[in-house]
């Protein structure tokens, strides 16, 4: 019996300093806005707003007069929404605007990130857009990088939206956790964040970008996320690295947004 009992204790301590480094080994959250947006000549409305569960977010709304649709944009697992300013700004030129906010825990938004908690954060901004701001369903378009792709997938899956864009973003914990953690079994893990289930389901045309350099997401994982969706869908490839590859292919990457936002029904 003490055997069995020091070998339950041994496995309930390894879940639990495995859930915790699981923690930091996903969310990087900075609270620190580092750069202001009428620094890069963007007119923006500084946003707070509320979750279900009570916590206080705060976002950019960056307006396009005219704009057909509007952005919802959800970022990276790192930086808070400060550091996605060149990207909103090459966005902008589409003719769109954008909505950006910082999941819990980053920037100055409260609370603590957990999968659950940014798929909250994802609804409120949702409904932000939609009943705050007025806007139909039909004008909302999401844009998820990496794990922000992940919370878009899973919005799209419960929200009508007018069109899904994902940038190197995986297909599932499942298959990223050998690259982060390769000697913790998967069943371990808290996290899903199972993309590649929610996609299958989605009617709304999506697009999938993904560089062929991306050195911490495989460019098979984003290969992986477009073959398990249904149409209608595109894939876009581009160059450079993870968190760079929008700029070292602006023109591809312009050109392929264009075209794909060209294409939407109207």
């Amino acid at each position: 019996m003490r055997f069995f009992l020091g070998c339950l204790a041994a496995v309930v301590v390894f879940v639990v300093a495995v859930r915790f480094l699981e923690k930091f080994s996903i969310y990087f959250p900075m609270k620190t806005l580092e750069a202001d947006p009428r620094a890069f000549g963007l007119v923006y409305e500084d946003v707070y707003f509320e979750t279900a569960d009570h916590q206080r977010l705060n976002g950019w709304y960056f307006p396009v007069p005219g704009a057909a649709q509007t952005l919802l944009f959800f970022h990276g697992n790192a930086g808070n929404i400060s550091h996605r300013l060149e990207k909103i700004v090459l966005l902008r030129e589409l003719g769109l605007s954008v909505f950006i906010f910082d999941y819990r825990g980053y920037g100055k938004s409260q609370g603590t990130p957990s999968e659950t908690g940014l798929y909250r954060d994802a609804d409120a901004a949702y409904e932000y857009l939609t009943k705050k701001r007025g806007l139909s369903a039909a004008r909302v378009l999401l844009y998820g990088e990496s794990i922000g792709g992940a919370v878009a997938v899973d919005l799209a899956s419960r929200k009508e939206v007018k069109a899904l864009v994902t940038e190197e973003t995986f297909s599932s914990v499942k298959d990223m956790a050998p690259r982060v953690l390769p000697w913790v079994p998967f069943f371990v893990l808290g996290s899903k964040f199972d993309s590649v289930s929610k996609i299958r389901g989605l009617r709304c045309p999506k697009l999938i970008v993904h560089s062929t350099d991306d050195e911490i997401v495989p460019y098979a994982l984003g290969e992986k996320l477009f073959e398990a969706a249904g149409p209608p869908k595109q894939f876009l490839r581009i160059q450079g690295g993870h968190n760079t590859a929008f700029l070292e292919s602006r023109q591809a990457y312009l050109d392929g947004i264009g075209n794909f936002l060209k294409n939407l029904p109207r």
